[in-house]
C-alpha cells in the first residue's frame, strides 16, 4: 500500500541522513534505555556481595569481618563480572570517542574503571595492597544509573518520517471505464484518474479534472483557509477534501510527491545537528586530561623520590580513580530529569535535553503564523455597518443566513454570533447561490450575503461610509463578506485567521528578554503584514513554501543568530528540525511534534517564554552541580598524590571513596533544590502555570 511504500522511502532517507551524521561521534550510538537499565540492575545485584567482601566497610561499621568463602578470589570474580558486563559499554564507547578525537564522559569513566579493575586484579595476585573492588562496583553502578536516567529523560523519538507516511491513505479509488476500483495507492501511476470523496485524503499529487470542492491543505502549506479547487487546479498528496467530490489526474507518486520532499528535508535537518555535545562531556574531557596528567606526575614524582613500586602504583591509581567522581555521572542527568519533570507539570515536554541548554542562548524566536500565533481557523475580525443598522443586527441576520452552511466563512460568522450572544434572525425562503453566496427573506425583506461576485451580479456597490474600513481590510488581506438588503449594502464582515490573545503577551515578553521575534507563513504578504503589525513582530517572511521554511531558519543561523522555531504543521517539521531549538505547539500535527525538541502541551505561545526561563534555571543548576562534582578534586587530588605525606597525611583509597560519596550526596541534594527554589524565584508566568514552590 502507498502508506507503506512511502514509509519505506522515508526510512531510506533517514538511513542516508543518519549515515551522514555518523561522521561525528555519538557516544550513545547503538545504546538503548533497556540496555542501561538491565546492566544497572545486574551490576547492582553483583555489587551487594562485593560490599560484603570489603574489609574497610566492616571497619567503618565497627565490626570484625567474618571469614567468608573465597575471600581472596571472590571479589575478583565479582569485580570482573561487573567490569566486563556493566563497564564494557563505557570501554567500547570510549574507544569510539578516542577514534573520533572527542574524549568525553565515556573516556573518563572507562579510564577510572579500567584503572581500578586492573590495579585490583594486581592486588589479588601480585601486589601486597588493598584493591578497589567496591569503588569499581559502585562507580559502574552510578554511571550506569546516570546514563539510564539521561537516556530516559532525553531520548528523542525519531518518528517524524513515519508520521509523514501516515498522512497518505492506504488505498485509492481509480476511475475505470466501468466505474471505480479500489487499489493500493502504491499501484497508482502517472495519468491515472482517482475519485476523492468528501472528507477523504488525496492519495497523490495531481490536477483536478472534474468536480469542485474546498480542500484543506493547511497541514502542508500553512494556509489557514480551505482552498477552493476546480477543474485545472493542482492538489497535493495528504490534503483533505472538503464537501464535494473530485476526480484527480495523478501527476506525481511516491518519492516525487511534495510530502516525500518534506520527509527528505526533515531527515537532512535532523542529521545536520547530531554532533552537539553536552556540557558534562566538556567537563569530563578536562578531567580526563587532569587524571592522566596527575596520575603520571604522581608516579614520576614518587619514583624519582626513591619510593617502592607498590607505593608508587597505589598513589598513581588512587589519583586516577578519584579524578573520576561518581557525582559527575549524575550531575547533569539528575538536573535534566528534575527539570523535565518540572517542565511537564508546567505544560512543557522536553524531548531533547540539549534543547534546554541551547534555549538559554537564543537570539531570535521564529513563530509559524497559522495555528501558532493565530487560531488556525477563520474568525470574524471586523464588522462595519451603515447608519440605521447596528453591528448586532447585521451579525444576527448574517448568522441566520449561514446557520445551515458548512462553508468555512459561514461557520466563522455563526461562531461569532454564538460567542457574542447574538440570536440568529429567523430566515425563510433560503436559497444558495453557487459560487456567489446566499439569499433569503427576513422580516419581509430580501437579504443577500456573499462576496464581490455577489455585488457584481446584483449591481450593488458599498456606500462611501464603508469605504475606509473596506480598503483597510483589503490591504490586510482579509476576506470580506457583504450583507445586502434590497440591493443596498448595509453591512460588511472582515474574516481572517484570528490572532490568539496569548500571542501578544508572548511576543512582548520575549522582546523584554532581549530576544527578537520573527514570523514565517505561507499566507499572503498582506495577511502577514497585518498580523506582524498587530503583534509588534520585528521581522516576518510571507508566502514561504513548505520546502523553503527550513531555508529561512538557516538564513538566520548564517547571520550568527541562535534560532528557535515554533510551529504546528507538517510544513513546519523541516524548520523545527533545522532550528537550534524546535518547539511544537501541542495541538499541532504528530509530525511537527515528532520533529520538535520541546512540545507545548497547552497550545499556548506564552510557554515559549517559560521554556527559556526553565533553560536558564536548569543551566545554572547544572553548573553548580558540575562544580560540586569536580570541586573536591582541588583538595582530594593533592592529598591522594601524597603532597602531605612528609607530614604523615596520606589520603587512603577508603577516604577518597568517602569523599566521592559525599560529593554524590551533595549533587543529588542540590539538584533537588531546583524543585523548590530556583523556579519559585523565577518569573511569575512560570509559577502561574502550576509549578508550586514545593516542587
Amino acid at each position: 500500500m502507498q502508506g507503506h511504500q512511502h514509509e519505506t522511502v522515508t526510512e531510506d532517507h533517514a538511513v542516508h541522513a543518519s549515515n551522514g551524521a555518523g561522521r561525528g561521534h555519538d557516544r550513545h550510538a547503538g545504546h538503548s534505555v533497556e540496555m542501561f537499565r538491565n546492566r544497572f540492575w545486574v551490576s547492582l545485584a553483583l555489587t551487594i556481595p562485593v560490599l560484603i567482601y570489603a574489609e574497610m566497610l566492616w571497619d567503618w561499621a565497627g565490626l570484625d569481618m567474618p571469614d567468608l568463602p573465597a575471600q581472596k578470589v571472590g571479589p575478583f570474580l565479582l569485580g570482573s563480572a561487573i567490569y566486563l558486563y556493566g563497564g564494557s559499554v563505557f570501554v567500547r564507547s570510549a574507544i569510539g570517542e578516542i577514534r573520533a578525537r572527542l574524549p568525553g564522559m565515556m573516556t573518563l569513566v572507562a579510564l577510572g574503571i579500567t584503572t581500578a579493575y586492573t590495579y585490583s586484579a594486581a592486588t589479588t595476585f601480585l601486589l601486597e595492597s588493598e584493591g578497589f573492588y567496591w569503588e569499581l562496583a559502585t562507580l559502574v553502578d552510578v554511571m550506569l544509573l546516570g546514563h539510564w536516567i539521561e537516556m530516559r529523560s532525553v531520548g528523542r523519538a525519531r518518528g517524524a518520517l513515519s508520521e509523514l507516511a501516515k498522512l497518505l491513505p492506504d488505498t485509492a479509488e481509480r476511475v475505470t471505464e466501468d466505474g471505480t476500483v479500489e487499489i493500493p495507492v502504491h499501484e497508482l501511476s502517472v495519468d491515472d484518474v482517482v475519485l476523492v470523496r468528501p472528507g477523504g485524503r488525496i492519495p497523490a499529487d495531481g490536477v483536478v479534472v472534474e468536480g469542485r470542492s474546498h480542500v484543506d491543505e493547511s497541514m502542508l502549506t500553512g494556509e489557514s483557509r480551505p482552498v477552493q479547487k476546480g477543474i485545472g487546479d493542482q492538489v497535493v498528496a495528504g490534503a483533505v477534501n472538503g464537501e464535494g467530490s473530485l476526480r484527480v489526474r495523478v501527476a506525481r507518486t511516491g518519492e516525487q510527491t511534495a510530502l516525500a520532499g518534506i520527509a527528505r528535508l526533515v531527515a537532512e535537518a535532523e542529521a545536520s545537528k547530531s554532533r552537539a555535545q553536552a556540557i558534562a562531556d566538556r567537563a569530563a574531557t578536562a578531567l580526563t586530561y587532569v587524571a592522566i596528567a596527575a596520575g603520571t606526575a604522581t608516579a614520576l614524582a614518587w619514583w624519582l623520590g626513591g619510593r617502592d613500586a607498590d607505593f608508587v602504583i597505589e598513589r598513581a591509581v588512587t589519583v586516577i580513580v578519584i579524578a573520576c567522581p561518581h557525582a559527575l555521572g549524575l550531575a547533569v542527568p539528575l538536573v535534566v530529569a528534575i527539570s523535565t519533570s518540572l517542565a511537564a507539570r508546567s505544560g512543557l515536554l522536553v524531548r531533547n535535553r540539549l534543547a534546554l541548554e541551547r534555549a538559554r542562548e537564543l537570539d531570535v524566536v521564529v513563530f509559524d503564523k497559522t495555528g501558532t500565533l493565530t487560531e488556525g481557523e477563520l474568525g470574524v475580525v471586523g464588522v462595519a455597518t451603515t447608519a440605521g443598522r447596528t453591528e448586532e443586527d447585521a451579525l444576527a441576520v448574517a448568522a441566520g443566513l449561514e446557520s445551515d452552511s458548512e462553508h468555512p466563512l459561514a461557520k466563522a460568522i455563526v461562531r461569532e454570533a454564538e460567542r457574542s450572544g447574538v440570536a440568529r434572525a429567523v430566515i425563510t425562503n433560503f436559497e444558495a447561490l453557487a459560487g456567489r453566496g446566499v439569499r433569503a427573506r427576513t422580516d419581509g425583506r430580501t437579504v443577500h450575503l456573499g462576496g464581490p461576485r455577489l455585488l457584481e451580479e446584483l449591481g450593488a456597490a458599498p456606500p462611501e461610509g464603508l469605504a475606509p474600513r473596506l480598503k483597510e481590510w483589503a490591504e490586510d488581506g482579509k476576506s470580506i463578506v457583504y450583507l445586502v438588503e434590497e440591493r443596498t449594502v448595509t453591512g460588511a464582515f472582515a474574516l481572517a485567521d484570528s490572532i490568539r490573545d496569548a500571542s501578544r503577551e508572548a511576543v512582548r515578553s520575549l522582546q523584554q528578554m532581549g530576544i527578537r521575534v520573527a514570523m514565517i507563513t505561507g499566507d499572503a504578504e498582506a495577511v502577514a503584514r497585518w498580523v506582524a503589525r498587530e503583534l509588534g513582530i520585528d521581522e516576518f517572511f510571507a508566502e514561504v513554501l513548505p520546502e523553503h521554511k527550513a531555508a529561512r531558519v538557516k538564513d538566520l543561523q548564517e547571520r550568527g543568530l541562535r534560532v528557535a522555531m515554533v510551529g504546528d504543521g507538517v510544513n513546519d517539521a523541516p524548520a523545527l528540525a533545522q532550528a537550534d531549538v524546535g518547539i511544537a505547539i501541542g495541538a499541532g500535527t504528530d509530525v511537527a511534534i515528532e520533529a520538535a525538541d520541546v512540545i507545548l502541551v497547552r497550545d499556548d505561545p506564552r510557554d515559549v517564554v517559560r521554556v527559556i526561563h526553565l533553560s536558564r534555571a536548569s543551566y545554572r543548576k547544572m553548573l553548580q552541580n558540575l562544580a560540586w562534582a569536580t570541586g573536591y578534586n582541588v583538595i582530594a587530588l593533592p592529598l591522594a598524590a601524597g603532597a602531605l605525606e612528609p607530614a604523615g597525611l596520606v589520603l587512603s583509597p577508603a577516604v577518597g571513596a568517602l569523599l566521592m560519596a559525599l560529593s554524590t550526596v551533595v549533587v543529588a541534594l542540590n539538584a533537588q533544590l531546583l524543585r523548590r527554589g530556583t523556579l519559585a524565584r523565577g518569573p511569575g508566568p512560570l509559577m502561574r502555570r502550576g509549578v508550586s514552590s514545593s516542587g
